[in-house]
């Protein structure tokens, strides 16, 4: 499979949010806002990376009964260092996203490609999927989230669109989630079935 190929079908075919189902905590717990959606899926996208591209590095040296604890180990020291960016450089973003980004190190959409893809592939091929898994899952929060601001607050981004005595209070709620989750994935498979 050429690299490329294996960039779209994270993003079409294994999209981890749309296709999969994977990753729900995340998806519908922190996409209130288009710019919570993207950060999310920005963090765990590069985690993805890294962690497919070291597992696909060192996956010869560990042994078979200790697989998933060391891609465990590796995950969560690469979480680890990206709370601790987040912490330092946006704090904003960290009380935003909160318990979410340790979190991310349980995200069954990084073990899954680690065992999966990182772990039968070569480093070059792991960083492409995990680009594409990346794209795949950071567009699906932030179309998430920016579809519940909009309809909740009347903004996108933060950005004023509309009144936002306009907005429904249930779009910003959990309810609001499922319920645009629902429409985002009936579009999804309809786009990608005629293309």
């Amino acid at each position: 499979m050429n690299n490329l190929k294996i960039l779209v079908n994270g993003i079409i075919k294994e999209n981890p949010t749309f296709v999969l189902l994977l990753g729900m905590c995340p998806t519908l717990g922190t996409t209130s806002s288009a710019l919570n959606g993207m950060s999310m899926g920005l963090a765990t996208m590069c985690v993805l990376i890294l962690s497919n591209f070291i597992i696909a590095l060192i996956k010869k040296l560990i042994p078979d009964a200790v697989r998933i604890p060391a891609y465990i180990v590796v995950i969560a020291s690469l979480v680890t260092v990206l709370q601790m960016v987040i912490k330092a450089y946006a704090p904003d973003l960290d009380k935003s996203l909160g318990l979410f980004i340790p979190l991310i190190v349980v995200n069954c959409i990084i073990l899954g490609r680690a065992e999966s893809f990182a772990a039968k592939n070569n480093a070059v091929s792991a960083i492409f999927d995990g680009v594409g898994i990346g794209i795949g899952f950071t567009l699906a929060l932030t179309s998430l989230g920016a579809l519940r601001e909009l309809f909740g607050t009347g903004n996108i981004f933060g950005l004023p669109l509309w009144d936002e005595s306009y907005g429904m209070l249930m779009f910003v709620l959990a309810p609001g989630a499922f319920l645009v989750l629902g429409y985002l994935i009936v579009l999804f498979n309809k786009i990608t079935k005629k293309a």
